[in-house]
């Protein structure tokens, strides 16, 4: 703490002139502006000098003899003090004892505060500042409560040093021995736990009683934090304390317990474990590591935090089940009743999941398959998960991989983290409580990667029936069969799942329902769930078969069925409100209320072409909500590029619609075109829904088709849609997602289908309805193409006529590939592929 001086007079040592001055109460002195420093009167303080105007200001005052001004600055960063407004509005007179100049150009000073003084403005800035300054006499009479004042601050600065605080116990004596109370208020202003703006408040507060009343309160704040202080660590001294006398007495416990021959509940506990561990029915090297763990946590005191880390593992692998596992019922009639009770129609999976029981019946040490359900939302992959659970008598657990971007999430954390945990494939097995659970990996083609470690690659080993005998979480560190376990994994599209992966499942797809199929599945599950979901019954509510047919066709446009559901629910809330409101009669829904519930229909049945289109055809495409039909529109115009693509095409269809282009100019003469059109003309090809990207080469025929139309005049047939992959040669190349594209061909209200010849081994997943109501056309070249698909042949295309499969055929008996016959129709002869269905219409 400083040391205190008697008080000087002001004037001593001034030049000339300055007595007078100082009389009048403004003077004018040099001023050296003080960084987080604030000095008060009375007071000794070293300052070390550094800036070049705060040393020619000490240099001046010196060489003057005269005292200084020093003032703090508002902003301690601050290097440059050019304005007033820069610094705080009082400062403090003093006087230079001594001043050291050091070898590294800076100055050390020891001031000796005399006066506080009010800062009035700069007289100069540079080369120092010479500031005019009005010096401030303590206000205030000495009266009775200014005594008390002090007394009261002699008694807390007494009280503040017994209670700790960082000052000397010296601090409390010499506060006694002063008797002027605004010394008494300054001296409290070099205390460490003061900061500097209540430094400067305290050299601002010119009234000594307010003065007193402030360091008061400071100090009483300042004795209240120090008691806490001082409670605290008495607390944690006591609690220390405390937890060494436990700690004693326990072991003065534990010894009296082994003379009486009894346990400690410690030892308790581990004997426990070690028995849960015997039941648990581990395999040998997995029970002597547990073991071993219980060894090592019976050595450890304890209160260790690592006792409770050692019996979480353990916990861990004593509720795995290891041995447990459920009984497969293979009753093959009655599997297949539950699987057709639950769903209607998906008979491929249905399929291969009662064949995978009839070989259980036959091979009990059989891997369980790793299935993967790919198909658009809706179409029940994940309910289907549950079903074969039941079918198959087994626990069902589930895993959503959507947006998973940790590895940790499968295969967990090491135990050298905090709060680790194994990962959510052995968490789930732990859940299920038997080894052999149907396991539902949900989202499979949503799997994130980043920084943390790529998922995906963590499943492999899952995956695989290689492997996954021995799989060996991270928290875990041991292997657990997870062979007898059924994977299904459920996706809407394949390709984002990584080909390692993808080749260790058996692929099953799921393409979308036909309009009957989902008419069934409304009359057979929709309808019944969501009458009891809404509280009614059949004497409520009746929805005719009419009523189904609209709500599929003019209100949902899905692969799947939940719109279809959505809808439903919808009816059923406005018959439950007139239910409510006391309608006693039952409401029969038919076409009419389904307008009146629903509203204006929302999308058409048939989405095709009004008429014969020059220069338009229509294509197959699929999405990752099923099929879809894609108008390719093509306008000729003058210019001398090939061709401008629009439409947010990818870069396969862009080549493509290129080689489609090279077909045409090379045949350009047999389709009647003039080649200089080539040279002068430009072909404009877009593909509408812009804001959609697209890509793949499906669209070949399409776009090729919609060329040649466009450079002849011919129309291109309002009713046929068309798909297949186009080589320079002309050669049509099959595609994939079929099923998908012929049904949204069937419901877009198509009358004919061009395909790859090669795709017609997939002809058999076309549901047989709809092959009664759409003819195929099977064609391997463009020319083929052309003849169906324009409405008249160009002038010179000669082409073998294409494969047409329609209602009468029979795909069983048709002859095999080289004793096939061609059962096309010339355009001329035969109207557009029009298939009447068996009711007539």
């Amino acid at each position: 703490m400083p040391t205190r001086t008697t008080r000087d007079d002001p004037t001593q040592g001034s030049p000339p002139g300055e007595a007078t001055r100082h009389r009048t109460g403004v003077r004018e002195l040099p001023l050296v502006a003080l960084r987080e420093t604030v000095i008060f009167p009375e007071m000794i303080v070293p300052l070390q000098v550094g800036r070049d105007k705060s040393v020619q200001a000490l240099n001046r005052a010196v060489a003057d003899g005269s005292p200084i001004a020093l003032v703090t600055q508002r902003q301690a960063d601050r290097e440059d003090i050019s304005d007033p407004s820069e610094l705080y509005g009082v400062g403090t007179l003093a006087k230079i004892a001594q001043v050291v100049q050091l070898q590294d150009g800076t100055v050390r000073a020891i001031v000796q505060g005399q006066q506080r003084l009010r800062l009035l403005s700069f007289v100069q800035s540079e080369p120092y500042i010479m500031a005019a300054v009005e010096l401030v006499e303590d206000g205030g009479p000495a009266d009775l409560e200014v005594q008390a004042l002090v007394r009261t601050v002699q008694s807390q600065i007494e009280q503040y040093v017994q209670s700790g605080a960082p000052v000397p116990p010296e601090a409390a004596v010499a506060a006694r021995n002063i008797t002027e109370p605004g010394l008494l208020a300054d001296m409290v202003a070099y205390s460490p736990d003061m900061s500097t703006e209540q430094r400067q408040e305290l050299l601002e507060t010119i009234d000594v009683a307010e003065r007193l009343k402030l360091v008061s309160n400071f100090l009483a704040h300042q004795i209240e934090i120090l008691e806490l202080k001082g409670k605290i660590q008495s607390e944690v001294k006591s609690e220390m304390d405390k937890t060494q006398r436990e700690y004693i007495l326990r072991e003065q416990l534990k010894a009296i317990q082994r003379e009486l021959g009894e346990d400690d509940p410690q030892q308790a506990e581990i004997n426990e474990l070690r028995e849960k561990v015997e039941a648990a029915g581990m395999p040998e090297e997995i029970k002597a590591r547990a073991i071993k763990e219980i060894d090592r946590m019976s050595r450890i005191p304890s209160a260790s935090p690592e006792v409770g880390v050692i019996r979480t593992y353990v916990d861990w692998l004593i509720g795995l089940p290891w041995n447990v596992a459920t009984d497969d019922n293979l009753d093959i009639r009655e599997a297949a009743r539950i699987l057709d009770e639950d769903h209607f129609g998906l008979e491929k999976i249905k399929e291969r999941i009662l064949e995978y029981l009839a070989v259980r019946t036959l091979a009990d040490t059989i891997r369980s398959p790793i299935l993967a359900f790919v198909g658009p939302p809706g179409v029940g992959k994940t309910s289907l998960g549950k079903s074969i659970a039941r079918a198959m008598g087994r626990k069902f657990v589930r895993m959503s991989l959507g947006g998973i971007h940790d590895e940790a999430e499968i295969r967990g954390h090491r135990r050298t983290y905090i709060g680790a945990l194994p990962g959510r494939v052995i968490q789930n097995i732990k859940t299920a409580g038997s080894n052999n659970p149907v396991f539902m990996l949900d989202e499979v083609d949503k799997i994130g990667m980043d920084f943390r470690g790529d998922p995906s690659s963590a499943l492999l080993e899952v995956l695989d029936p290689e492997q996954n005998n021995t799989f060996q979480d991270n928290y875990l560190e041991v292997p657990f069969d997870l062979s007898r376990v059924l994977f299904i994994a459920t996706g809407n599209l394949l390709d984002p799942i990584p080909a390692p992966l993808r080749d260790r499942m058996e692929i099953i797809q799921l393409p979308g329902y036909t309009q009957q199929e989902k008419i069934e599945i409304g009359k057979r599950f929709l309808i019944p769930k969501q009458m009891e979901n809404h509280g009614l019954t059949e004497k409520h509510i009746q929805i005719t078969d009419e009523a189904m047919v609209e709500v599929v066709q003019a209100y949902t446009k899905e692969a799947g069925v939940r719109n279809l559901e959505r809808e439903i629910a919808n009816i059923m809330r406005k018959v439950a409100r007139t239910v409510a409101e006391g309608r006693k009669r039952k409401t029969i829904v038919d076409r009419k209320k389904v307008l009146e519930f629903l509203g204006p229909p929302r999308f058409e049945y048939g989405e095709l072409e009004a008429e014969d289109q020059t220069g338009a055809a229509t294509g197959l495409v699929v999405t990752e909500v099923g099929g879809d039909v894609v108008a390719v529109e093509v306008t000729r115009m003058e210019g001398k590029e090939d061709f401008i693509l629009t439409g947010q095409l990818g870069e396969v269809m862009r080549e493509s619609a290129r080689a489609g282009l090279s077909w045409i100019r090379a045949h350009a003469r047999e389709l009647g075109i003039d080649p200089v059109v080539f040279e002068k003309n430009t072909l404009h090809i877009h593909v509408p829904a812009g804001a959609i990207p697209k890509d793949g080469p499906s669209a070949g025929v399409t776009m090729a088709t919609a060329m040649v139309s466009a450079l002849t005049g011919i129309p291109v047939r309002k009713d046929v849609a068309m798909t297949g992959e186009i080589t320079l040669r002309g050669r049509v190349l099959p595609i994939g997602g079929l099923k998908s594209k012929i049904l949204a061909a069937h419901l877009s209200g198509a009358r004919a289908v061009i395909l790859p010849q090669k795709n017609e081994k997939d002809l058999r997943d076309i549901p047989d309805e709809i092959r009664k109501q759409i003819k195929l056309i099977l064609v391997d070249s463009m020319e083929q193409v052309l003849e169906h698909a324009l409405r008249r042949k160009p002038l010179a295309i000669k082409a073998p006529r294409a494969e047409v499969i329609d209602r009468d055929t029979k795909l069983d008996e048709r002859p095999s590939a080289p004793d096939k016959v061609t059962r096309g129709f010339p355009p001329a002869e035969v109207p557009p592929a029009v298939v009447a269905p068996p009711d007539g219409r």
